[in-house]
């Protein structure tokens, strides 16, 4: 028989294996667990490095293909790699050559550059950085970058990262536009007319010219409104233009109108307005250019009171002369009646020398007679009522042959077919007749000659008289067309004709002048506008 102690040393080994035999169990359980766990995370690893791998691929294929020049550069600014974007870019391999971007800035941006690397360290971020630099063939380039940092893993940065973008186009447009806005400002700025740009009927800028035309300056002239600077008579018309056009209905206007200096006077100016649209098509602002003419209107009224005077003047000179001519021709025709008398009651008393005499008292008359004819014909030229008609100049020449003495030995000839102009055939005939007179009476040769030519220009008829007459001395070329003024013997002129045919030809806006010399003929040239 077992004793009691033996019995209880059993049971506490039964205890033990079975204790163990449960241990195994949950031991064997917990290795499967791990085993299953063990298993599962090598095939996570699997596919994170899978993962890792193909977003790396991606990440280079990226990198590969931005169309932008893409450049990764150490804290020091040493390039660590760049895509192929870049290296047509800049010129540079990394592969090849060691790249300091920092070497690469202009001087000029040096410091921008230093300042910007720096807030990018403290950021994280860069945005629109411009700078000029220089590519490898030695030009000059505008670039605008956009970076950011790299970090490792304890958050320290270890590359900057960025995207250039070309602007040197942009940049000399910019430059361009600016410069040309400064010439601009300039040229606006020296204008002698005044230029204002005005918004909702005030005058926000002004160039100098504009300002000491009114006495302001531009402080004092930023607070008053085109209401302010107007006349008040016509203030009220100037709103209502600017209302047309800041509604849209008006895009330019000019308005003559009166402004209102500091010191309170008055100018008379002529102004041109015209609106600036913005890009949606609603007036942004108008620009007014404003010309003093206040003494040009001051001008034009002495003008017009001279002109006044001057035909008052002519009327009286015009009356004077008919009534001198009345009075002078009355005592000629009586003196001219009596020495017909003393020929005819005392022709049987008379010798020759008084019967000579008696001729010489008629010729003088005539002459006389003559001379007053001219002066009426002078004075009333300008007073005469043109009726211009169509006239043929053929047909003027061939009246005038008709009319006056042409002796046996002087041609007159028409050297080419005159034009039919249109003019007043009275006045054409006074200037035809008396020059070809002219010509005719001065002609010595036993073989006289005057040829009429005519020629024809845009604007003007051209017209010749020439003669082989005696000639006219240099001297006098210009003193012939003065009245009163001839060569030569009083029987032959009154000095009167050509001063008549001047002031016709300049009724017509032409101009007469001559070739002459003594003893080879004249050529009389003149023009009629058409």
């Amino acid at each position: 028989m077992e004793s009691k102690e033996v019995i209880l040393l059993k049971k506490a080994l039964d205890r033990q294996k079975k204790a163990r035999v449960q241990a195994e169990k949950i031991l064997e359980s917990k290795s499967k667990e791990l085993y299953d766990v063990t298993l599962h995370l090598k095939h996570a690893n699997s596919k994170l490095e899978n993962l890792l791998s193909e977003k790396t691929s991606e990440l280079d294929g990226v990198f590969i293909n931005i169309i932008d020049p893409y450049v990764v550069m150490d804290l020091q600014f040493n390039v660590i790699n760049m895509n192929l974007s870049a290296k047509e870019f800049l010129g540079y391999d990394h592969t090849k050559e060691t790249i300091n971007l920092e070497k690469l800035v202009h001087k000029d941006y040096i410091d921008y550059t230093v300042s910007s690397f720096n807030s990018l360290l403290e950021i994280g971020t860069l945005k629109n950085y411009k700078a000029k630099i220089y590519v490898k063939d030695g030009s000059e380039k505008y670039v605008q970058i956009n970076a950011s940092m790299i970090y490792d893993k304890d958050h320290k940065p270890i590359a900057a990262q960025g995207i250039i973008r070309d602007v040197t186009h942009e940049m000399e447009i910019s430059h361009l536009l600016t410069e040309q806005k400064r010439q601009l400002d300039i040229i606006i700025e020296n204008s002698p007319l005044s230029i204002a740009l005005i918004v909702d009927g005030k005058v926000i800028k002004a160039n100098k010219t504009f300002l000491n035309l009114l006495g302001y300056s531009e402080a004092e002239l930023k607070k008053l409104s085109v209401n302010d600077i107007s006349s008040p008579e016509e203030s009220e018309e100037s709103l209502r233009l600017l209302t047309l056009m800041e509604s849209g209905e008006l895009d330019n206007f000019s308005i003559t109108k009166h402004y209102v200096r500091k010191d309170g006077t008055t100018l008379l100016a002529k102004t041109s307005v015209n609106a600036v649209k913005d890009d949606d098509g609603r007036v942004a602002y108008e620009v007014a250019m404003i010309e003093d003419i206040t003494e040009q209107r001051n001008l034009e009224l002495q003008k017009e009171k001279l002109l006044k005077e001057l035909e008052a003047s002519n009327q009286g000179l015009h009356e004077y002369a008919h009534i001198v001519s009345h009075d002078l021709k009355s005592p000629l025709r009586s003196i001219s009646a009596l020495a017909t008398w003393l020929a005819e009651d005392y022709n049987d008393k008379l010798d020759e020398n008084g019967v000579f005499n008696l001729q010489q008292i008629q010729e003088k008359i005539a002459g006389m007679d003559k001379l007053i004819d001219g002066i009426l014909k002078y004075s009333s030229i300008n007073n005469d009522h043109l009726e211009n008609t169509k006239v043929d100049l053929n047909e003027v020449i061939n009246e005038i042959r008709e009319i006056i003495f042409i002796p046996e030995n002087v041609n007159v000839i028409i050297m080419n077919t005159l034009p039919t102009i249109f003019a007043d055939k009275t006045k054409i005939h006074q200037l035809f007749q008396n020059l070809i007179a002219n010509a005719v009476v001065n002609i010595e040769r036993e073989e006289g000659l005057v040829q009429i030519y005519s020629e024809e220009s845009e604007a003007y008829w051209k017209f010749s008289i020439q003669d082989n007459g005696v000639g006219i001395p240099k001297e006098y070329h210009e003193k012939i067309f003065k009245i009163f003024q001839s060569i030569g013997n009083g029987q032959r002129s009154t000095g009167i004709g050509l001063s008549i045919v001047k002031k016709i030809i300049e009724l017509y806006e032409g101009r007469i002048w001559l070739e002459s010399s003594k003893g080879e003929g004249t050529t009389f040239f003149f023009t009629l506008k058409k």
